[in-house]
């Protein structure tokens, strides 16, 4: 995807005297279409006040003013008494105050979740319906109900599996089973859906 269309500086301007944090430091309520709470409000927050950078397509990091001179087509965008403007995917923080801290509680959906509804032995893709969670080192031989060893399991893989090890049935994991950390766990937790621009940070 290209970087697409940029507007001239004089706009840039007239977006960043509509989005100036107000004494509350909040962004103008009347310059976004959803409250302080809404996910794209927040984000735009971070950026009007100088807390992160925007990163576009190619991870190139904008402040407020370089940002809302862009026009990127199939992002979301918010409109303003000066017109429309982009929210951002992916952001940079400049400062923080801590890391959050979010843990995800472990269930057959969340582990699905993790794994992107993708069998973890033949890599398809498949609804949850379709699904099961397979424990890598079965039960019977002590293996625990954890993350670092349940995988998603499409039902032929799990046949072929039986009660035994991957190595033992001569499959292979597509990758290790891990706990998500508290970024991926937040992502998993408050957004219905993911952007490839997040592909390189949720991995």
């Amino acid at each position: 995807m290209g970087r697409g269309m940029r507007r001239s500086k004089g706009d840039a301007s007239s977006f960043a005297d509509a989005l100036r944090p107000r004494r509350t430091g909040l962004v103008a309520e009347q310059a976004l279409s959803g409250g302080p709470r809404d996910p794209s409000a927040s984000r735009l927050h971070a950026l009007v006040r100088g807390a992160a950078r925007a990163l576009d397509d190619r991870y190139e990091a904008h402040d407020f003013s370089q940002w809302s001179r862009l026009l990127l087509p199939g992002y979301e965008q918010i409109g303003t008494m000066h017109g429309a403007l982009c929210v951002p995917r992916v952001l940079l923080l400049v400062r923080y105050g801590r890391v959050p801290s979010t843990t995800l509680r472990l269930s057959r959906r969340n582990v699905y979740m993790r794994d992107d509804f993708t069998c973890q032995y033949c890599g398809k893709q498949q609804a949850a319906k379709d699904l099961n969670l397979d424990h890598v080192t079965p039960r019977s031989r002590g293996g625990r109900t954890t993350w670092e060893n349940l995988v998603t399991s499409c039902r032929r893989c799990n046949f072929e599996k039986g009660s035994g090890s991957p190595e033992a049935a001569g499959m292979r994991l597509l990758r290790a089973p891990v706990r998500p950390s508290w970024s991926t766990a937040a992502a998993l937790a408050a957004a219905p859906r993911r952007f490839e621009q997040w592909e390189p940070f949720l991995s």
